[in-house]
């Protein structure tokens, strides 16, 4: 089922000037469809058309009940089925389901709106507001003036495309996120494609940009000083020795303690050196008729405020969840695998990495899923569910300490201290547990239809006590 009328996702839902991958996509690409595009960080309208073809290749696209939003599952251990609740069309009519696994693949945030602080005399501004996720198809913003309120992705891609047209763009930042800037094209790629098979091309570069991105990740980890040294002198070699890097581009963070942020070819930085982009590090005041008084004193006038405050995080598109009647708070389970639930059976969620690309994780899981439906078939299992030791410590499931995480905190679930509910961010070590690891283990109860179980049943889940 798919809410939507198309399939993309987030692709076709964001419209905003230069939507584009903040990920490679030779390993957001599909490993069994490689990306053939020439560039590595690619646009999002690019994006869609692949993901549309795909579908249509493989016949997903004649599989999907689109229009379809699942509002509500009920789980039922006596039947070992899970009952849906649905909404169909836009007059929301309610429709049931039966299923027997539920595979989510809903992403992590609310498609209905992004989040937007409340600031002093919001409502008092006299230009146009406007949210990223809800960008209008007619916004005109050429020859006036527009701030974009944010740092993370959303802001730096949309300050160079919009200042091609705009009178000038200002990035208003709270406080600084780290910027690296890669080619859009991977010099690799260009020189390899043609000269091998394209599956062994779109192999070994896949490989490449993983083995890649996990040296640079735990070198930010433990060699924290000398990856902010070589970003920042990185920075500094764009936009010369006279600029102010220390204050809007120098986070009061580690690398990675956030995401960072990619721009290809420097096209944020060169914006900036042109005099088409400028950056304020400073905190919002209150709105006023004209723009936006800022707590240092000063004043910015804006004919178009962009809000790239971020989004709202949302688990199971909005669903509800009860199992025999009574309601489950995801929040308070422990996650399994990196993609189930602590005391909920039969559910598996498709959830990407937060440190490399969205789909290598997520083909993991799928995989995963299909040996584990595969293993319940031959052994006669109706359901699988898994059970968390109480002597296993909760901590929360992302290391990350960006504001989108942190409001979300109270409805991600946590993870564990060790596996299989610890969530590594580590492409190698969940490969070798994904694919190749063991699908029982004293975590796991497996039972099949009337109650009887594979081993010895947890009573009752219980709730684990979180740790930091």
């Amino acid at each position: 089922m798919e809410a939507r009328e198309r399939v993309g996702g987030t692709w076709d839902l964001f419209r905003y000037p230069g939507i584009r991958s903040d990920s490679d996509m030779y390993t957001l690409g599909y490993s069994f469809r490689p990306w053939a595009g020439a560039k590595s960080i690619a646009d999002g309208a690019s994006i869609a058309t692949y993901i549309g073809e795909t579908a249509r290749e493989f016949g997903i696209d004649r599989k999907i009940r689109f229009g379809q939003r699942a509002i509500r599952a009920s789980w039922s251990s006596s039947d070992a089925r899970w009952a849906l609740e649905v909404e169909i069309g836009a007059d929301k009519t309610i429709v049931s389901y039966k299923c027997s696994f539920l595979f989510m693949c809903s992403g992590y945030y609310e498609y209905a709106e992004g989040y937007t602080p409340e600031w002093p005399g919001f409502a008092r501004f006299g230009g146009q507001i406007v949210h990223p996720q809800k960008w209008p198809e007619n916004l005109d913003y050429a020859g006036r003036r527009v701030v974009i309120i944010g740092s993370g992705a959303t802001a730096v891609t949309l300050a160079p495309a919009m200042a091609q047209n705009a009178a000038h763009v200002t990035i208003l930042q709270r406080s600084p996120t780290y910027i690296i800037s890669l080619p859009s094209e991977d010099p690799v790629a260009k020189w390899l494609l043609p000269r091998l098979p394209r599956k062994l091309g779109a192999s070994l570069l896949r490989w490449k940009w993983v083995l890649t991105s996990m040296l640079f990740y735990q070198l930010s980890r433990r060699r924290p000083a000398r990856v902010k040294n070589a970003l920042l002198s990185g920075v500094r070699a764009h936009l010369g020795p006279d600029y102010d890097v220390a204050t809007h581009f120098t986070p009061a963070y580690n690398p990675w303690d956030q995401r960072l942020c990619m721009v290809p070819d420097a096209d944020l930085f060169e914006a900036i050196r042109s005099g088409r982009t400028s950056v304020v590090t400073d905190q919002i005041e209150n709105f006023t008729e004209t723009g936006i008084h800022l707590r240092s004193g000063k004043d910015l006038d804006a004919d178009v405020v962009v809000t790239a405050t971020g989004l709202k995080v949302g688990l199971m598109g909005g669903m509800k969840i009860d199992i025999d009647g009574v309601p489950v708070d995801i929040g308070k389970t422990l996650n399994y695998n990196g993609m189930m639930f602590s005391g909920v059976p039969n559910l598996a969620l498709a959830f990407g990495y937060s440190n490399a690309s969205w789909t290598l994780k997520c083909e993991l899981t799928a995989k995963y899923a299909c040996r584990l439906l595969n293993y319940m078939d031959a052994n006669g299992y109706a359901a699988c569910t898994p059970r968390h030791d109480p002597a296993v410590a909760a901590s929360p499931i992302f290391p990350l300490s960006s504001g989108y995480i942190q409001r979300a905190e109270g409805i991600l679930p946590k993870q564990g201290s060790r596996k299989p509910w610890k969530v590594y961010q580590n492409y190698l070590l969940d490969l070798l547990a994904l694919r190749f690891g063991k699908l029982t283990n004293p975590s796991m109860q497996f039972t099949k239809r009337g109650g009887k179980s594979g081993r010895d049943a947890t009573p009752s889940e219980p709730v684990p006590s979180l740790s930091r």
